[in-house]
């Protein structure tokens, strides 16, 4: 077909307004797929020091280990002591306590914390179920159906089965959600610091000998340490390099040692009460109300919990303690009846490749609410 000139004029320029607003859109679009990107290699970024930075306080306490260890065992056994039996019981003494304290150390910071296993999270089909359904009743209705299925028995502060929204998983008792881990965590009791993990189902009794041990290191290292102090104190012992290390061995044995005789002090009350730090500041919440005695079954049950039966192993970082982190007995199971966990001990115990395995332990509530937790 002919065009006129001005036809052909016109065609041009009609066209062009809407180029330019594709152009300005896809402008628009890869700045904002490059904004994305910065964002992400920024929280990426951020995630790494943070990690870096965790391992800080872990750094200062093996360095301040490592100068002990030359202290004592060069300036003060070497260097300074004369008796040469004297030398070889503190070389001796020492080195167990060194080595002890540094297997439980290693263990606490190097044991991963136990997570929720398959049966607390959702299927494929619960969760495409569960993101389809958009009426928020049906929602809590699917929640509740899976529940029914778990040895579930502690609730939210409001009553509500506990769900934790990032990780997808049932809550099971005791466990809580660790965002520093960015995990749910078995029978989590803190996050602590100064071995950058978790402490939870998988490491407390690791911890506990790690402080354990620690104190001992302290006291005995304060012990052996004292009179030859008190010689350099008064200027009975030469000055020289030793001086200043065993001077200041004591100081520092002393002050590690206070602080961690309160830590472990309180450790042992909750041990002894079957509590972790988190239910000594908030009472778990059963389905008749908030009890802080509610895992509470007697003191010789709750070191077992912890320790195991054969007190042979209890001092040694071997993992012994009892159960599979999931569920935990509590102070109202009376009978068999209140509770079918006591019903069949063997329930849930896992299988050698590794999946769990047992009956259902009862039917939840349904009249029970959903409570979104992080």
């Amino acid at each position: 077909m002919n065009l006129s000139p001005e036809l052909r004029t016109l065609r041009p320029a009609s066209r062009s307004p809407m180029r330019r607003l594709d152009k300005v859109q896809e402008k628009q679009q890869s700045a904002d797929a490059r904004g994305i990107g910065w964002n992400m290699a920024l929280s990426r970024g951020l995630r790494c020091c943070q990690r870096v930075f965790s391992w800080i306080p872990v750094l200062i306490i093996a360095a301040v280990v490592l100068w002990s260890y030359y202290a004592y065992v060069f300036e003060l056994c070497l260097f300074t002591l004369s008796n040469p039996l004297e030398k070889v019981v503190y070389l001796l003494v020492f080195h167990v306590c060194f080595v002890m304290f540094s297997w439980t150390y290693w263990k606490s910071i190097f044991t991963p914390p136990a997570t929720p296993c398959k049966k607390f999270q959702l299927s494929y089909s619960d969760k495409q179920r569960y993101e389809m359904e958009e009426r928020p009743d049906a929602q809590k209705q699917i929640l509740v159906e899976i529940a029914k299925k778990l040895p579930i028995f502690t609730r939210a502060q409001s009553g509500a089965i506990r769900f934790c929204d990032r990780c997808q998983v049932l809550k099971p008792d005791r466990c809580h959600h660790c965002s520093v881990c960015e995990t749910c965590v078995l029978k989590m009791d803190h996050h602590c610091p100064w071995v950058n993990n978790c402490v939870g189902f998988s490491n407390y009794k690791f911890f506990l000998l790690f402080l354990a041990y620690s104190m001992l290191y302290c006291i005995f290292i304060a012990a052996t340490v004292f009179q030859y102090f008190l010689k350099f104190w008064v200027g009975d012992l030469p000055n020289g390099p030793a001086k200043f290390h065993v001077l200041f061995l004591m100081f520092v044995a002393l002050m590690f040692f206070v602080s961690l005789m309160f830590l472990f002090g309180y450790h042992c009350w909750l041990v002894a009460k079957n509590r972790s730090t988190l239910e000594a500041f908030s009472a778990p919440v059963f389905v008749g109300g908030p009890d802080r005695n509610g895992f509470n079954v007697s003191m010789r049950k709750n070191l077992q919990q912890v320790f195991g039966e054969d007190r042979r192993l209890w001092f040694l970082p071997i993992f012994t303690s009892q159960g599979n982190g999931h569920y935990f007995p509590v102070k109202s199971q009376s009978s068999e009846s209140h509770n079918p966990l006591l019903a069949n001990e063997d329930m849930w115990e896992e299988s050698d490749d590794g999946s769990e395995e047992g009956s259902q332990a009862g039917d939840a509530d349904p009249s029970v609410t959903i409570e979104m937790e992080e």
